[in-house]
């Protein structure tokens, strides 16, 4: 933490004598009706299914698509949305009546057209959306009416209303026709039916929106309340406070403790600090895709759980709305259990493990990393003092995440947060279906997670879950670490709320 404040330590004081000379941050935001917020990652596309990141996937998804469903974030009922009503015709037809009154942003007629179209886009595997499993338990689309569907499932799906209602957004017809390189979307084609409409689309760099003025009266997402909503890229944590502070920003998240605790010292800043159903933990590579290594021996693996003291990068790193987290999805989930084999910290138990393993001297190794660089550091210093010497290449999550998929990674400190989707499927079928994110490939766990996504009877489904999850925890496929705060600071005009799903959901905010 200390290589931390240093860093951002300049940033604050010119921050902060520019609060002493000029006053109170500025209040731009409320004056002009415009929230503007600070994201940390170059976001390279405008829509969601070729999206590496929540931002885009969730929080501009959301913004400026709509989705089929909508689960209530503080009720998690089901609603209508795009869809008035929904009924299963069978254990693999799911019939859904359509809005009639729903037009586009650039003026064009919703309809069933953009339903088909849209799905049947995003479950051919020809077209390689980045996160398959959010949709490839859909067989195909079927229109059958100008405003009904038809969806045919390739197995039942228990989850299904929770896919419609979360990363599922529905596009207009030839969407991608003239997509380019990684499927980016030119700026004028960005159109959506959600509550607001882009205004500018540089990609990576900044994205504007404006308030949708023909969004349906009766949503279920309520009308905004905020005219505009700025995205602006600034990777630099001190530059964004500074920002923030001197009224260039609004909001801003994701910020280190110590941060957190500065920030609230500041006049007119609130910050507030809330779990998240996001996990961080570490992926080994168990399949042997990089070639031997030591993490394919289950010794090592349990040697690495041992070796870090979780409480302590909780109690003095992470803070307030983080745990020790040990089960490989979040309580709130479908099926999850947290009854699963507890490893605890203990240096002495790590090195006896490594020496059996055939590593009484330890051994290097590369760790890749994408999320908060201090933490990692703080995890590799334990595993140092058990023998096992990381060298960190830190980098953009899509570059972490595409040596996975080429071999590349033997170990990776990563996290996840199922995409706000509150069923364990989200958590373990990406990681354990022999998807390409999946480091281990267990024949067993494959078999008991597609039964447990097409199990129509809860209990069953809970059963297999239990499996599955303490299958995992006991041979440390993967090693859960913490759950993940949300911690956010923005100016005090914003009546800002969150929710455990890390949605901010700039639609529902308002100002004070």
């Amino acid at each position: 933490m200390s290589a931390l404040s240093t860093r951002l330590r300049p940033a604050l004081t010119a921050a902060l004598l520019s609060l002493v000379l000029g006053g109170s941050p500025a209040e731009a935001g409320k004056r002009d009706d415009t929230l503007r917020w600070a994201s940390t990652f170059a976001i390279p596309s405008g829509e969601p299914y070729y999206n590496s990141f929540r931002e885009g996937v969730l929080f501009i998804g959301q913004m400026v698509w709509d989705t089929l469903i909508h689960r209530d974030p503080d009720t998690s009922q089901y609603k209508p949305l795009l869809a008035t009503a929904w009924r299963w015709i069978d254990p693999l037809t799911l019939e859904l009546d359509l809005r009639r009154d729903v037009s586009f942003h650039d003026g064009r007629a919703f309809s069933a057209d953009d339903v088909v179209y849209t799905l049947n886009f995003v479950i051919d595997p020809a077209n390689k959306v980045n996160n398959p499993s959010n949709v490839n338990w859909i067989r195909r689309a079927e229109k059958t009416g100008p405003h009904q569907v038809r969806l045919l499932l390739h197995a039942p799906f228990p989850a299904a209303l929770e896919y419609l209602s979360g990363p599922i957004a529905i596009m207009p017809v030839d969407f991608y026709r003239d997509a380019g390189a990684g499927r980016a979307v030119p700026a004028a084609r960005l159109i959506g039916t959600g509550p607001y409409r882009f205004t500018r689309w540089d990609p990576g760099k900044e994205a504007q929106f404006e308030i949708n003025p023909a969004y349906m009266a009766d949503s279920p997402k309520g009308r905004p309340s905020i005219r505009r909503v700025v995205m602006r890229v600034v990777p630099d944590a001190g530059t964004q406070m500074a920002e923030l502070m001197a009224g260039g920003v609004d909001w801003i998240s994701q910020l280190p403790e110590e941060t957190a605790q500065k920030l609230a010292t500041v006049p007119n800043i609130a910050v507030l600090s809330a779990e998240t159903m996001r996990i961080i933990f570490l992926q080994f590579d168990v399949e042997g895709r990089a070639g031997p290594n030591p993490f394919q021996d289950r010794r090592v693996r349990e040697a690495v759980a041992h070796a870090i003291d979780r409480d302590a990068i909780v109690k003095n790193l992470i803070g307030a709305g983080s745990r020790t987290w040990h089960a490989f999805c979040f309580e709130t989930q479908f099926g999850c259990t947290t009854e699963v084999r507890r490893i605890a910290y203990d240096p002495a138990r790590a090195r006896q493990l490594l020496s059996e393993a055939g590593y009484p001297n330890g051994f290097d190794t590369e760790i890749l990393g994408f999320r908060s660089r201090p933490r990692i550091e703080a995890l590799n210093g334990f595993l140092a003092a058990a023998g096992i010497r990381t060298r960190l290449s830190f980098m953009a999550y899509a570059a972490v995440r595409d040596r996975q998929h080429k071999g590349q990674a033997r170990l990776v400190d990563t996290s996840w947060g199922s995409y706000s989707l509150n069923d364990t499927a989200a958590m373990v079928n990406p990681f354990f279906t022999h998807l390409p994110d999946d480091m281990v490939r267990d024949a067993e766990i494959k078999a008991w997670a597609e039964a447990a996504s097409t199990a129509i009877d809860p209990e069953e489904r809970k059963r297999l879950y239990g499996l599955i999850l303490r299958k995992i925890a006991d041979n440390v496929f993967v090693l859960p670490l913490y759950t993940n705060p949300s911690v956010t600071a923005f100016t005090s005009d914003l009546a800002y709320r969150t929710w455990p799903d890390e949605n901010p959901r700039f639609y529902m905010q308002r100002w004070r």
